[in-house]
């Protein structure tokens, strides 16, 4: 079987939104079985909660929408608090409830983008990249927005993996 260039970037495209599914599951898998209680767990000793890694994965996710191109951010006033500034345990946020549907809101935002691109589109620029610039370094695309935030997720998903409810 000899695949054609645009089965292949079908298959590659398929795979990096596989990957984006899979890890976005296990953070959903995770968040619905920790207890409220269990949020306020740091995931070390001096190491933020995983109430704080959950908001700043649902502020990244946020942040995706205008530099994909799908949409406006929903949770900027939340930047500071999950993103701009380390955990800080005095700052009041959003509740267990919220925080959970937060990150379910923006992974349905971002499902509905992504279905919404053709192959060509994930390998056009996103919005943070001039056009000179895009076309000096082309992998500055859109589909590298969701190998990066796979990867970032992945890397605090190892560190939500370290709480361990009694």
């Amino acid at each position: 079987m000899n695949a054609t260039s645009l089965d292949k970037d079908i298959l590659f495209v398929s795979m990096v939104l596989n990957a984006w599914d899979t890890y976005t599951k296990r953070v959903t898998d995770f968040l619905d079985k920790i207890s409220d209680q269990g949020l306020l767990t740091q995931v070390a000793p001096d190491r933020n909660r995983v109430y704080y890694l959950i908001g700043h994965l649902t502020v990244v996710n946020d942040r995706m929408l205008p530099l994909l191109g799908i949409g406006d951010t929903h949770y900027g006033e939340q930047e500071a608090m999950f993103l701009t500034n380390p955990d800080n345990k005095e700052l009041s946020g959003p509740t267990p409830e919220v925080l959970r549907q937060n990150w379910k809101d923006s992974l349905e935002r971002l499902s509905k983008g992504f279905k919404q691109f053709s192959t060509d589109e994930w390998f056009s620029k996103h919005s943070a990249v001039s056009e000179q610039d895009f076309e000096k370094e082309p992998n500055r695309n859109k589909l590298n927005i969701i190998i990066n935030r796979t990867n970032h997720m992945a890397s605090h998903y190892g560190q939500l993996l370290l709480v361990k409810e009694k």
